[in-house]
C-alpha cells in the first residue's frame, strides 16, 4: 500500500506528538472507489461499443482480399485470398494522383480554416468591446445555414472568377475560418490566463505578438483537434468535387471513387473487388492520423470544454 509520509506538520494533528512521522493515505481514485462488478461491466460496454463499430471496417478489408465470385459470401475472413485485388486497383484508375491531391486540398484546407478561425477566436476571447457577444452570436448562428443554401452563391462567385475545375474552391473558403472551429479555439482561449496576455502587453507585446508568440503555442492542443477535424471533412468530400472538377487528373480521392464505384460497381463490370479496395485505401490514411495525433487530439476535445 502506497502511503505519503509528511513530517513536521503533525502538531496541528490532534493526538498526535511534535516530529512523530505521520503515514498519509493519498485520496482513492474514482474508478478504485467503485465496485469491480460496475468496472467490468463498464469495459465490457467499451469492447462491445469498439466492436461494434470496427466490424463494418473488418469486413471492408476481409471482402476486398476475396476474388470476385466471394465478396458477398457470409463471413469476415479472406478466404480465398485475393491479395491481387488490390494491385488491380492500382493498375484500373490513378490512385497515386488523385491520393495526392487529396493530400494537397486536405492540407491546404485544414492549415487554412484553423490558421483563419484561430485568429478570429482570439479576438473573441481577448477583447473586450460593446455588441461583442451579439457578434459572437451571429457567426455562430451561420452554422445554422445548410450548405444547399450557399451552394449557388458560392458556386457564381467562382466561376466568375474563373476558377471553375480547378482545385482552388475545395479549399480558399476556408481562408474565412469557420464558426464551429471559431467557438471551439474560443473556449480554449477563455481557458487560458488572461494576466499571461496583460503581462506581454506591459512588456511592450503587440497583438499580433500576443496571438503567434503566447497564444499560439498554448493553445496547439485545440488547433490540432480543429486541423484533424477539417482534414478529415476535405478528405472524405465529395459533393465539391463534383461540383468544380472536371478534369480526371484534378480529382480527389472521393471523386476518384465515385469513378471506380461507376465503372466497376453500378452499371459496370461489377467488379466489386476493386471498388472494395480502393474503398480500404481510401480509409487507412484517416486510421493512420487518428493513431499519430491520438494523444494531443483527445487532450484539445477534453481542455476546449472546461470554460464557457
Amino acid at each position: 500500500m502506497t502511503a505519503a509520509v509528511e513530517r513536521g506538520a503533525t502538531a496541528a494533528v490532534p493526538g498526535v506528538e511534535p516530529g512523530r512521522v505521520v503515514l498519509r493515505r493519498p485520496p482513492a481514485r474514482e474508478d478504485a472507489r467503485r465496485p469491480v462488478w460496475q468496472r467490468v461491466l463498464f469495459v465490457a460496454g467499451l469492447v462491445g461499443a469498439a466492436v461494434i463499430f470496427l466490424l463494418p471496417f473488418v469486413w471492408l478489408v476481409g471482402a476486398s482480399l476475396r476474388p470476385r465470385e466471394y465478396v458477398f459470401a457470409p463471413g469476415f475472413l479472406p478466404v480465398p485470398f485475393a491479395p491481387d485485388n488490390y494491385a488491380e486497383a492500382w493498375q484500373a484508375v490513378p490512385l497515386v494522383t488523385w491520393l495526392l491531391n487529396s493530400l494537397v486540398v486536405g492540407v491546404a484546407a485544414a492549415a487554412a480554416v484553423t490558421l483563419s478561425s484561430a485568429w478570429v477566436a482570439f479576438g473573441f476571447a481577448y477583447f473586450r468591446f460593446p455588441g461583442r457577444n451579439l457578434l459572437f452570436g451571429l457567426v455562430l448562428a451561420t452554422m445554422m445555414l445548410p450548405f444547399a443554401v450557399t451552394m449557388i452563391p458560392t458556386y457564381l462567385i467562382w466561376s466568375e472568377l474563373r476558377l471553375t475545375d480547378t482545385q482552388v474552391p475545395l479549399w480558399a473558403g476556408n481562408l474565412f475560418g469557420s464558426a464551429f472551429y471559431i467557438f471551439l479555439l474560443r473556449q480554449f482561449l477563455l481557458s487560458l490566463p488572461r494576466e499571461y496576455f496583460e503581462a506581454a502587453r506591459v512588456d511592450g507585446a503587440s497583438y499580433p505578438q500576443l496571438f503567434w508568440k503566447l497564444a499560439f503555442p498554448l493553445i496547439r492542443p485545440a488547433l490540432l483537434v480543429a486541423f484533424v477535424f477539417e482534414f478529415k471533412a476535405s478528405w472524405t468530400d465529395l459533393l465539391k468535387p463534383l461540383i468544380y472538377l472536371r478534369d480526371e487528373h484534378l480529382y480527389t480521392l472521393p471523386r476518384g471513387l465515385k469513378v471506380v464505384l461507376d465503372r466497376f460497381g453500378y452499371g459496370g463490370e461489377q467488379q466489386w473487388e476493386v471498388v472494395l479496395a480502393g474503398s480500404v485505401i481510401a480509409t487507412v490514411p484517416m486510421i493512420i492520423l487518428f493513431f499519430l495525433a491520438q494523444r494531443h487530439f483527445i487532450e484539445g476535445i477534453a481542455t476546449s470544454g472546461r470554460k464557457g
